[in-house]
């Protein structure tokens, strides 16, 4: 996933730069690049939502979380966020992986881009593989939970718990 957010963060930096050197430098433009960053961006942002679950760094706008000071009670609204968090993304994979399915059900006939041709079940792959991997690290994050119990809240993210 870290592969893709940088390659693809490359790519697109060097095509705008491309299109800025046609365009005022020779008066030309790169023909239908917004069809390939659209993939590309859909592909980066699902990757890096994936990865900024992995390692909690999603924007969190908790303010219970700042008041609470018992750590059992911490463990318990982490759990029950968590909960909460697995079943929406498990909702949105089921989506994602309806999304592909219907995509691959339409063989020979999927939908392109206008000028590439680009299938549009590249970018719908990126967002059903974005889905599942935020779905199975919070379900990692949530077993960790369970299995370490309120203890051991140390090492987790976003805790403002007094140890």
């Amino acid at each position: 996933m870290d592969t893709i957010i940088v390659v693809s963060g490359v790519i697109m930096a060097l095509t705008f730069c491309f299109v800025v050197i046609l365009r005022y430098g020779f008066n030309a433009d790169l023909f239908a690049y917004e069809e390939w960053l659209m993939t590309i961006a859909f592909w980066m942002f699902f990757m890096g939502s994936a990865v900024a679950t992995r390692h909690h760094a999603h924007i969190n706008a908790d303010i219970l979380g700042i008041f609470i000071t018992s750590a059992r009670l911490a463990w318990i609204r982490l759990l029950v966020v968590k909960a909460i968090e697995l079943v929406i993304l498990a909702y949105l994979t089921y989506l994602g992986y309806s999304m592909v399915a219907e995509e691959v059900q339409a063989y020979p006939n999927w939908q392109t881009s206008i000028a590439l041709k680009i299938p549009f079940m590249v970018p719908r792959l990126g967002i059903a593989i974005g889905f599942l991997m935020m779905a199975i690290f919070t379900a990692l994050y949530l077993y960790s939970l369970l299995r370490n119990g309120p203890g051991n809240l140390s090492h987790s993210p976003h805790i403002p718990v007094e140890r």
